[in-house]
C-alpha cells in the first residue's frame, strides 16, 4: 500500500476509535499517578520499556522482553495497556503503517516527543558493535531496560545493571514474574550520588581489563553536573576501546516556560526526579558537549542533536557516543 494511503487510512482508523484510546490513557495516567507518588522504584523507568513495548507491538523493533514486562510493571493497569495499544495495532494490522513515533530505525531530527524513540536506534546500533565482539555491557541506571534480556542465549557477552536497589528489586521481582531468564545479567546496587558505582562493579566480577560498553540512558538530566562528570572519568579509567553512550538535555528544557515542559518538569518532580543538569545550549551544543567529555578523559566519536539548531533555535538535547583511549576526528 502507497505509504501516504497507508497513514491516512492508519489516522483514520484511530480518530473513530480515539474514545478508546482516551479512556485506555485516563486509566492508565490516574493508576500511574496514584502508583507513582510512593512507588520504590525510579518514576522515570515506565516510558522507555512502554515505547518499546509499543514498537514490538507493532513490528518496528522486536523486544519480547518488553512485552512480558509490560504486563507486569506495578502501577500500569493490564486494561488501561489494551485500550491505549489496541486501536494502534488494529490501525497497522489494515494498513501496515507504522507512526513516525515507533519507527525503528527512527530518521530525521527528532522532537521532544519522539526523543526515546531516537535514542533508541543511536544506542542500538552503537552498541551493536560491542555486541559482536563479545565484549562487556554495563547499563547504568538500568531502570526497566531489556536490551540484556534481548541478547541470544549463546552471545558470551556478559551484561551488568547498575540502579539503586529500590529500583533493582522491584525490575527482578517482574523478571521473575514474567518468567524471564535473567542468568546472564548481575545487578550492582549503587546510587550515582552517594556510591563508587565502579567499586561494586568490580567487586562483582567487572573485568576492567576488557572492552565494555557501558550505556547510560535517560540519567544524566537528573544528576548533578559533578555526578555526571564522575561517573565519565570513571568509565575512561577502564579498557581501551570501551565506549559509553549518553542522552542529556541542554539547559532548554530546564528553563522553558512551554506548558509540555513545565508538565514535564513537575511531573519529574512529583516521583522525586527533578531534572537538575543541562548542558548549555549555545549553538553548536556538540561542542559544549565534546568538552565536558573530555573534560572527563574520552573522546566524542559521534553525536546527534536531538532539535534543530537551525535559523537561531536552540537544541533541546543531543545523543552522545565518546570513546576511551583514542582521540575521534570531528
Amino acid at each position: 500500500m502507497n505509504e501516504r494511503i497507508a497513514a491516512t487510512l492508519s489516522g483514520a482508523v484511530q480518530l473513530a476509535l480515539s474514545p478508546v484510546t482516551l479512556a485506555g490513557y485516563a486509566l492508565w495516567a490516574g493508576k500511574s499517578i496514584a502508583h507513582g507518588r510512593h512507588a520504590p522504584e525510579s518514576g522515570t523507568a515506565q516510558g522507555p520499556l512502554s515505547l518499546r513495548y509499543f514498537q514490538h507491538e507493532l513490528g518496528a523493533r522486536r523486544d519480547d522482553a518488553a512485552k512480558a514486562l509490560m504486563q507486569v510493571v506495578p502501577g500500569v493497569p493490564s486494561l488501561g495497556v489494551r485500550l491505549v495499544t489496541g486501536p494502534a495495532r488494529l490501525a497497522h494490522r489494515l494498513t501496515g503503517h507504522v507512526p513516525s513515533l515507533f519507527r525503528y530505525p527512527y530518521r530525521g531530527t527528532p522532537s521532544m516527543l519522539h526523543e526515546v524513540a531516537a535514542r533508541t536506534s543511536f544506542f542500538d546500533a552503537a552498541l551493536a558493535p560491542h555486541f559482536d565482539a563479545g565484549d562487556q555491557l554495563v547499563v547504568l541506571g538500568a531502570g526497566f531496560d531489556t536490551r540484556a534480556y534481548r541478547l541470544p542465549s549463546a552471545s558470551p557477552v556478559q551484561c551488568f545493571e547498575v540502579d539503586t536497589p529500590e529500583t533493582q528489586a522491584v525490575k527482578r521481582t517482574m523478571l521473575w514474574r514474567a518468567h524471564i531468564d535473567a542468568s546472564r545479567v548481575r545487578f550492582v546496587s549503587a546510587d550515582f550520588e552517594r556510591d563508587d558505582w565502579l567499586a561494586r562493579l568490580l567487586d562483582a566480577g567487572f573485568d576492567r581489563a576488557r572492552p565494555a560498553a557501558f550505556l547510560w540512558e535517560g540519567v544524566t538530566m537528573y544528576l548533578e553536573r559533578a555526578a555526571v562528570l564522575d561517573t565519565l572519568r570513571k568509565i575512561a579509567s577502564v579498557a581501551a576501546g570501551s565506549s559509553v553512550v549518553f542522552d542529556y538535555f541542554t539547559s532548554e528544557p530546564l528553563t522553558s516556560r512551554s506548558l509540555y515542559m513545565r508538565y514535564a518538569r513537575a511531573a519529574t518532580r512529583y516521583v522525586g526526579e527533578p531534572m537538575k543538569f543541562g548542558i548549555d545550549s549555545t549553538p553548536p551544543v556538540e561542542r559544549s558537549v565534546a568538552e565536558l567529555i573530555e573534560e572527563a578523559g574520552l573522546s566524542l566519536r559521534e553525536h546527534q542533536t536531538l532539535g534543530s539548531e537551525a535559523n537561531g533555535k536552540r537544541a533541546f538535547g543531543g545523543l552522545a557516543h565518546a570513546v576511551v583511549g583514542e582521540r575521534a576526528a570531528r
